[in-house]
Order: structure tokens, then sequence, then C-alpha cells
């Protein structure tokens, strides 16, 4: 085994030196020395988004970096971001084939992964008509409405023997509790096959599956492939996923039974069963058909994409206003005086009434991205980005979170403030690269509408019906480690 070992690693630096002979004829974008074989991951130290950040003030906001033997240019800057999803959006649009993202999404078949083509463009269509026209959020809006009275009626409820919460479980619930009746018809308090903890595992082990680090991705081929199985990570990850494809598939199975009740009106899984239906009859071998590998990829990348997202925003929100009682004030103050002080319950109509608390998601959507990298996009033909040339298939990264905290754009960037939006046309909807939370161009987030609703109807009942604030003897900061909000234990006080 050591003398096989030996020789694939002997071959690997022939061939990188024999590569290194020949003169580019590319104008590549600069980075930091390359190592052979482990290319720049030794100047990989620390949280991801912050070591690339700061890499990026020595070499420039278009970088290039190897991890492994895969080259991927990292993204800095709004201008640099703007070429790449406007002016450039439709050459760089695509996306790798990673093994983690392959494994999550069968193969790469739902709307997030999916390479660029007739297969995506089919999946998005179906998926903006189904679920994310302005049309069909509203017709959920009764939905998104119940789920927060129920939130509220068990907040109270648990106030009066208890006055401490666990609210970033208790955020999850009712995401997943949204979520789930909006895209599968299910009624997460009355299901047979999962509950409010079955949830929170898959979600955790979605995570773990796109998270745990593959030498496949960093060393495509065979060679990479070997050590994923001789070092155990493509069993560890086949475990993780075993759990999340079950859940997957008891959704689908609970749509395929016969005589099924539908608690609302047909969800986006029930309409691509029927487009799978249809299509045994179309003539037209050539035409893309659906698959249930489709339906399961549709499954998961809904749940992942609706929950976690919209959850974690939610929590850093309340997170950042639990830390800063003079906003927390202030926004209390104008949604208890807009609304008045006696209603029973709020809605989304509400919101609309309400200015200086649309401000804080904002403000939390720039501080707190729901992802601090945007999903890794792959060009489609050589291109040039800041007069660099980029050259076809290769990986772009665009490190979001930098661009959010970029001092250029952002004054005082690393301060949670609602107020800089005050006078401010700044937005999250992909048309102002310094702030991108949802991406920009074909690819951005199809959700966006649909998580901002959540987010809002939530937070504004947490904020109008509850006052927040910390146990005795914790502080502000210490809800925070390692980049990570401790919000198990908050005291909550019924208004």
């Amino acid at each position: 085994m050591s003398i096989l070992l030996c020789f694939i690693f002997l071959l690997t630096l022939f061939i990188i030196f024999l590569k290194n002979l020949k003169p580019s004829k590319w104008k590549l974008p600069p980075g930091p020395k390359t190592r052979p074989i482990t290319g720049n991951l030794h100047n990989l130290q620390g949280a991801l988004p912050l070591c690339l950040q700061n890499l990026s003030q020595k070499y420039g906001p278009v970088m290039l970096l190897r991890f492994g033997f895969v080259p991927k240019v990292i993204i800095t800057s709004k201008e640099a971001a703007e070429e790449v999803l406007r002016i450039q959006d439709l050459q760089c649009c695509s996306r790798p084939k990673t093994a983690g993202f392959r494994m999550v999404s069968y193969n790469c078949k739902d709307i997030g992964f999916a390479p660029y083509g007739e297969e995506w463009r089919t999946i998005r269509k179906i998926s903006v008509v189904e679920l994310f026209t302005a049309k069909k959020i509203q017709s959920f809006t009764h939905i998104r409405e119940e789920e927060n009275d129920l939130l509220v009626k068990k907040l109270s409820e648990s106030s009066l023997t208890r006055p401490t919460v666990n609210l970033k479980k208790t955020l999850y619930t009712l995401v997943a509790s949204i979520v789930c009746r909006v895209g599968f018809g299910l009624n997460l308090h009355e299901c047979e096959f999962m509950n409010e903890d079955s949830v929170t595992d898959v979600m955790n082990k979605m995570d773990l599956v796109q998270t745990v680090p593959l030498y496949s991705d960093t060393y495509p081929g065979r060679m990479g492939r070997f050590v994923d199985w001789i070092s155990g990570q493509k069993k560890r990850s086949g475990n993780y996923f075993s759990d999340v494809n079950t859940f997957n598939q008891n959704i689908l199975d609970d749509h395929l039974k016969p005589g099924r009740r539908v608690e609302e009106s047909s969800d986006i899984i029930d309409v691509m069963i029927d487009m799978m239906r249809k299509q045994d009859e179309d003539k037209d071998g050539d035409s893309f058909k659906l698959t249930t590998d489709h339906l399961r990829a549709m499954i998961g990348g809904i749940f992942l994409a609706g929950v976690s997202t919209s959850a974690s925003t939610m929590i850093w929100a309340m997170t950042e206003l639990i830390r800063n009682p003079r906003v927390m004030k202030k926004v209390q103050e104008e949604i208890r005086t807009t609304l008045g002080d006696k209603k029973e319950r709020v809605t989304e109509e509400d919101v609309t009434k309400l200015h200086y608390f649309k401000l804080i998601v904002k403000e939390t959507l720039r501080l707190h991205l729901p992802a601090p990298f945007l999903l890794p996009r792959e060009t489609l033909s050589d291109i040039k980005i800041q007069g660099y040339d980029i050259p076809a298939k290769t990986q772009i990264l665009i490190n979001a979170y930098a661009i959010a905290r970029d001092p250029k754009y952002w004054e005082n960037p690393d301060e949670f403030n609602p107020d800089r939006f005050l006078d401010s046309s700044k937005d999250y909807k992909g048309l102002h690269f310094e702030f991108i939370p949802f991406g920009s161009g074909r690819r951005v987030c199809p959700g966006m509408g649909t998580a901002i609703t959540i987010m809002e109807l939530g937070l504004l009942n947490l904020l109008y019906f509850f006052d927040w604030g910390l146990p005795e003897k914790e502080e502000g900061d210490d809800i925070i480690t390692r980049n990570e909000v401790a919000l198990d234990l908050v005291q909550v006080i019924p208004h």
C-alpha cells in the first residue's frame, strides 16, 4: 500500500513539473505562491471568509488560489462581483460538480447545484411557478400567520412556568413548520415520520454532508477518490447522507401513497409527480425527463435552503438586538406605536406599515449573511474579469462576507447599525453588488421573497408580543462564541 501511494505521489509531482515547463499564454489573476501537491492550502488559516479577505488585501480583489489541484478565483470587491454576476453572468452561471454537492443533490439534480443547461432551466421554471411567484407567496400567507400564532401561544404558555426559552430551537421549528406545509403539504406537528427533533437532526446531517472535507474535491480523479476511501471520509459522508436520504424518501413516499390526504392545495412535489406520470406519454425521447432523483433532490434543496438560511438570519437578528438594547427599544417602540398595544395577532399586512423594523432585517443580512460565500460558479468559456484571464471550467468563489464588510462601501462595517440604511437605497435584491446576501443574476436565490416574508413576520411576532433579555450573570458578548450564536437560554417576558 505504501509503495503504491509513493508511486502516485511521485507521478503527480512529475506531471506538475511538466505543466510548469510550459509558458502560460494567460494573464492570470495574482495570488500567493503555490506549493507542490497542496497548492495554497497552507495559506488557508482560520475562518475561510476572513482568511481570504485578508489575502485579498495583499493580492487584490480578483485572486487566484489553488485548493490542491483545483484553481479557484476569489472575488472580493463590489466591482469584480458585478462583472461576474451581471456583465459576464451568462459565461459564469454554471456550477462545479463537487463531491459534497453531488451527494446531497443526487448528482446535482436540484435548482441550487445543477449546472447551467436545459435541466436547470426546467427545474427552475417549475420551482418559480409553483413556489416563488408573488401570487404563490401571497397564497401561503395564512400558513405563515397560523404557524406564528402557534409560536406566540407556545411562548406565552411556557413563560408562565419558565422564564427562559431555547430561541434557536424555537426559530428552527417555526421555519421548518412553515416550509413543510408550503413545500410539501405536511403539518410538522401532526406528521407520523418526522418531528421537531428529527428535523433538527436532518438539518445538521445536510450541513455535514456538504462540509466534510473530501480529498476528491481538491484532488479530482482516481487518486482523490482512493484517498477518500482509505481515509474513511467517503464512508463518513455516506453515513450522514443515508439519514438525509431516508428523510427525503419518507416525504416522497408520503406523496406517492394512494388516496393521501392533502392538507393544502397541491404542492411542488405533487406537481412534479404529475409531470413524471404524463411524460411517459411523451413520444419525444430527446426531451428532458424528470426522475425520482429530481424529486428527492428538490425535497432536500427546499428544506436545506428554506429552513437553514431563514432561521439563522432570524437568530442573528435577535442576537444583535439583545446585544444592542438601544436598537431593541427603538424598533419595539416603532412596532407598538404603529400597530397599537392591544392587537391579539399581527399579520403580514402589518409589516408593510413599519420602516425601521425593515432596516433591522437589512442590517442583519449585511452583517450576517445566510452564507458567507455565494454558491460557487463555474465559467462556461474563457472570459476576462478586471483585466485578468479566467479560463473555461474555472471555479469562481464570491466572498460576499468580505464585500459586505468592506470599509470602502460601509462606514464602521463591523458594527450592527440599522441606521446606516435610513437614507440609503441599497437593497438585498441583487442590484447593489456591495450587498448580495441572495446573490444576483441568473443564479439569484429564487426563494428570496419567501425567505424575507418568513423572517419579517417571525421577528415581528417576537418583538411585538415579548420583551427579550439574557439571564442574570450573562452579558451580550457571551452569546457569540466562534461566530456561532448561543441563544439556547434567553429570557422571555410577555409584553
